[in-house]
């Protein structure tokens, strides 16, 4: 195999000033928990501003690439040669059999870009692109210059080693997950909510999970389908603890006792009440949803109001402005949607009205509430204390 290590590119990392270690050291960790599972050794390192890979041994390459695209913080990944540094003759060699092997066809328009981090070399970037150019048009005649939309860019850099590459591989971008606190997530089985952990995570917050079960009138496998989800989304967040709630009872009583145009409304504020008390038992700073505005009769403004107001930790939509389109497009990006449209309902459809409030009023809302003051702090407290704890792990 001709690759034996990668350079590993980040983007907001690098404007992090005096902290940027830390952002690096986080990355380095989720790297290490991505290639867990991939059969190989590798050594990370870093230096200045880049991050290296190193393959102990064989290894898969396709594998490698796979996982590090999993990685949230990489923005690209570059196959790359690593060479001493032994003079302009040697690199010269070097940049050679690169290409000769890299591209059995040489047909092609190139551009040599050279960064030059070891000052100490004897001649300037400049020099190095014009005489390297030189050199590969007298070595493989077929290739041409084209500075402007080169077919190949070649990267040579000179650092502690040399750095050949010419092809970077899209990575997730985004942050290391870990670097930004952690957030509970209302985890459903339908198509947002999953797109939701996948965004927030995004920005590097580590997340665990709440699911509402409501059996009999939801099945095991419509349990199952919510824990593959989180599954998935674990492959770019590092575990999910997911809590299973049985919400059966708090949703039969306020199907008893509440108007029937509230249901939705007042089942939710419950919902969002549970996933409070979680997330501060395990100290996240925030609810995360897949509301979107306006996108069912619970997501009105109103409506989010109305669901807010019985939370004291913020709640964070990433998905707010987003369309229905959009949010599938996201889905099928990261591998959620075909688990996602599995026929299995989750309690949230099964006890939806004909005619739901659009435009809630909190006033009576709350004087609905009052219906349920005999049993339902009782029943919270129940339905805390027999959550279930699954630790959903995308490496296991």
């Amino acid at each position: 195999m001709m690759f034996k290590a990668f350079l590993i590119k980040y983007g907001e990392i690098g404007i992090k000033g005096k902290n940027r270690h830390l952002f690096e050291d986080a990355l380095v960790h989720q790297i290490k928990y991505a290639l867990k599972p991939v059969e190989g050794e590798f050594l990370i390192s870093k230096e200045q501003g880049r991050i290296y890979i190193e393959a102990l041994g064989d290894y898969d390459y396709d594998e490698v690439i796979e996982s590090l695209q999993c990685v949230f913080g990489i923005v690209g990944i570059c196959p790359v040669v690593l060479k001493e540094e032994e003079g302009f003759e040697q690199l010269a060699k070097d940049v050679m059999e690169y290409l000769d092997r890299r591209y059995p066809e040489k047909n092609k328009t190139f551009k040599v870009n050279t960064r030059r981090a070891k000052k100490s070399y004897p001649m300037t970037s400049m020099e190095v692109s014009a005489a390297l150019g030189g050199r590969i048009l007298e070595a493989f005649p077929e290739m041409k210059v084209d500075v402007h939309q080169p077919e190949l860019m070649i990267h040579v850099e000179i650092r502690k080693k040399i750095n050949i590459y010419s092809e970077m591989i899209p990575g997730p971008g985004g942050m290391p997950v870990g670097t930004n606190g952690k957030g509970m997530l209302l985890l459903s089985g339908g198509i947002d909510s999953p797109v939701a952990g996948y965004m927030i995570a995004k920005r590097g917050v580590k997340i665990d999970a709440v699911y509402f079960h409501a059996p009999p009138y939801t099945s095991e496998r419509a349990k199952q389908k919510v824990v593959d989800l989180a599954k998935i989304v674990a492959k770019y967040s590092g575990p999910i603890y997911l809590k299973v709630v049985n919400f059966t009872d708090i949703q039969m009583y306020i199907y008893e006792k509440c108007p029937h145009e509230e249901l939705t409304i007042i089942m939710r504020r419950y919902m969002m009440r549970i996933a409070e008390h979680f997330a501060r038992e395990t100290n996240s700073l925030g609810l995360i949803t897949g509301e979107s505005i306006g996108q069912v009769a619970s997501q009105t403004m109103q409506s989010l109001a109305a669901t807010n107001e019985v939370c004291q930790l913020p709640v964070y939509r990433p998905l707010i402005g987003f369309d229905k389109q959009e949010i599938i497009a996201v889905s099928e990006k990261i591998g959620t949607y075909e688990t996602s449209i599995l026929p299995y309902e989750d309690c949230c459809t099964i006890f939806v009205a004909k005619h739901p409030v659009t435009k809630p009023n909190l006033k009576i809302i709350r004087r609905s509430e009052t219906h349920l003051e005999e049993k339902i702090g009782e029943m919270v407290k129940t339905a805390i204390e027999t959550a279930e704890t699954i630790v959903v792990d995308a490496l296991s």
